[in-house]
């Protein structure tokens, strides 16, 4: 099997509109959370959200005109794709050798509503030519392929939560087996608008303290009470490991396994099994190293939490390293959160540094582990731990080693 590296990173959510900018304020424990100005929500139980702001797809989509047909998950991950296609430096490639692997849980849900509107109110003939193809998840791969003429494989996964770290383990699959030598992975997500925060309401799955959104989203704290929906975008440039070396390529992590899973249990609900079996998975792969760090799915759910709890303990026993979930910074970025975690875990490992879990006010006693509460903490990481877990599920774990 090939090795596989990461050679270029992007990121945009709630706290920046780059790599730097997010991480910066992520390790800072600042939130993007906040009332939601994407629709009106007066009459809404949940008003709060981790907004991108001051985000201006022409920055990124050079013709107007292209933006009318393409959902916003769409442009911002062709923001995320640009930042990691610059950061790789690459000069010339073969294109039939870079494919695209990209993710969302959910796609272009405010132009389905939106669409859905006018066919109501003004008849079927008014639906824009777009809508389709401006609302498919695969949309956003096609998109990203041909703003930067990849030719290779072209996949997409739509596993809830765990779609775009399962899009990781699918662009790595694809180098290590010679299918292609590049590949550039992508997780977007944007469905805050009406029917989505409604309907994530609905199923009483959303954080409704609107009087206080900095301190909504707590993961692994004794009062979380559902989890904050956030937006962005991530994407990391994957190579085989001689290649990206020939070239002289900055590596700044090798993948050295992934492991996948399903629970077979219930739609909603998790099972300890799923979880512990896919990041059992993932350390078989790599051999079973020590690891340093793990970015936790950690979605401040009553359930979720308390699960993820049991299985790393279930997996790492009483040498469970630290974890700690970034979603009370960036909200939880539903199909997009696998790769922004995934960029997150990997830049902890460069700069030594965990991110805090914030918003730890109250210990759970059955959230017992070490979180890193509340403020980052400097720790020399090379081996790190990414997990995701999805409705229907779906569960994803990866680990990510600094080269010496």
């Amino acid at each position: 099997m090939k090795r596989v590296v990461v050679t270029g990173m992007g990121m945009i959510n709630a706290l920046g509109l780059d790599k730097e900018s997010s991480f910066k304020e992520i390790c800072a424990g600042k939130t993007g959370v906040d009332r939601i100005t994407l629709f009106d929500v007066e009459d809404f139980p949940v008003q709060i959200a981790a907004e991108v702001k001051n985000f201006d797809p022409l920055s990124v989509i050079e013709d107007g005109k292209e933006v009318k047909k393409m959902d916003r998950f769409i442009q911002l991950g062709l923001k995320a794709a640009a930042e990691a296609m610059g950061d790789a430096k690459f000069g010339e490639f073969d294109a039939d050798e870079f494919g695209v692997s990209s993710a969302a849980g959910i796609g272009g849900l405010p132009n389905i509503e939106k669409n859905s509107n006018v066919c109501v109110a003004r008849g079927p003939r008014k639906i824009s030519p777009f809508f389709i193809p401006s609302s498919l998840v695969n949309m956003l791969g096609g998109m990203v392929s041909i703003a930067h003429g990849l030719k290779g494989p072209n996949l997409s996964s739509v596993t809830a939560c765990a779609a775009s770290t399962h899009a990781i383990c699918e662009a790595a699959k694809c180098i290590m087996i010679g299918e292609s030598k590049k590949m550039l992975v992508v997780g977007a997500e944007s469905a805050i608008c009406a029917v989505g925060v409604g309907g994530f309401a609905a199923m009483k799955a959303l954080s409704d303290r609107n009087d206080n959104p900095a301190t909504a989203s707590r993961p692994f704290d004794k009062g979380r009470d559902g989890f904050v929906m956030g937006e962005g975008a991530a994407a990391l440039v994957l190579e085989e490991y001689e290649d990206a070396k020939a070239r002289g390529a900055r590596i700044y992590a090798e993948i050295i396994g992934f492991g996948e899973s399903g629970d077979a249990y219930h739609i909603t609900s998790p099972t300890l099994d799923g979880p512990t079996r896919a990041m059992k998975k993932a350390l078989a792969m790599a051999e079973n190293p020590k690891i340093d760090y793990i970015n936790a799915h950690g979605t401040s759910t009553s359930v979720n939490d308390r699960n993820e709890t049991n299985a790393l303990k279930e997996v790492f026993g009483d040498k469970t390293p630290p974890v700690s979930s970034t979603k009370g910074q960036t909200g939880h970025c539903l199909g997009a959160a696998g790769a922004i975690e995934a960029v997150v875990s990997i830049m902890a490992m460069q700069d030594g540094i965990m991110p805090p879990t914030i918003n730890q006010i109250e210990k759970d006693e059955e959230c017992d582990l070490d979180y890193v509460p509340n403020v980052a903490r400097k720790a020399d990481l090379n081996i790190v731990m990414s997990n995701s877990f999805g409705f229907g599920g779906t569960n994803g774990s990866v680990i990510f080693k600094k080269l010496d």
